[in-house]
């Protein structure tokens, strides 16, 4: 089972804005399912829940999973991903955390799964640094400490359950499709947005018309970007660096 999260760093625990959709990879005619709106908390409980069924289950997030090794080593905690997870929630709020940095150096540099899949932003880019604190700090720490494997950072106990982070936009530059114009309002936006579904159905993806009509008249794009994280994730060997930094699947 591969689970597309379509991730939010909002306030107020992401206040039911995550977007999640499953699909069966092992059944090529199963269609995508969307499990509804959720929070932060239980974007968590769900992916603990998954335990439960003896299935196999990827949760692939739209959202940084740590920091360039260079930023980790100025505050010396680029030991393991789970001391820089650490260290990131001990800072206690995403702009405290983006603070600190800034007050050490303004860079914002790019890991190496940025630079290799092509992700629109760095981790601490302002447009992204709530969304990158708030899954390190609130959901994946948390789902480390349960024993989750967090790939390909944190072993876990089980590897029947694991979550990685996912990128639509890389999706979509790996196919070939439009990487913008997709989200908005108005006429040009929607019809992209109903080309990229047809585009999935193409791809393998069955989506249901319902879900369909529902992605083409989501302005925000967020539906849309949680059925690109169904699509097979990438076949890569993730260099050393990985394994602190994190990689986009």
């Amino acid at each position: 089972m591969i689970h597309g999260v379509d991730f939010s760093g909002a306030d107020s625990g992401g206040a039911a804005k995550i977007r999640v959709v499953t699909r069966d990879l092992a059944d090529p005619r199963a269609p995508v399912v969307p499990m509804g709106r959720m929070d932060r908390r239980g974007l968590a409980r769900a992916v603990l829940a998954s335990r439960e069924d003896g299935r196999t289950h990827l949760w692939r997030v739209d959202a940084p999973m740590s920091v360039p090794l260079e930023i980790a080593r100025e505050f010396g905690v680029d030991g393991s991903w789970i001391e820089v997870a650490r260290w990131m929630a001990a800072l206690g709020s995403p702009r405290h955390w983006r603070g600190t940095v800034r007050d050490r150096t303004r860079r914002e540099p790019r890991r190496a799964c940025d630079r290799e899949l092509a992700t629109p932003m760095a981790p601490m880019n302002l447009r992204v640094f709530k969304q990158t604190w708030t899954f390190v700090s609130e959901v994946l720490l948390p789902l480390a400490e349960e024993g989750i494997r967090i790939e390909p950072c944190h072993a876990g106990l089980d590897a029947r359950v694991r979550v990685c982070e996912g990128c639509p936009s890389s999706v979509l530059h790996a196919f070939g499709w439009p990487r913008r114009g997709y989200k908005g309002a108005g006429e040009p936006p929607r019809l992209l947005r109903a080309q990229l579904v047809r585009r999935l159905g193409e791809a393998g993806v069955v989506v249901p018309a319902p879900l369909a009509a529902e992605a083409e008249r989501d302005e925000e794009g967020d539906l849309l970007d949680a059925m690109l994280l169904v699509t097979p994730p990438f076949a890569t060997a993730p260099p050393a660096c990985a394994d602190v930094e994190g990689w986009v699947y």
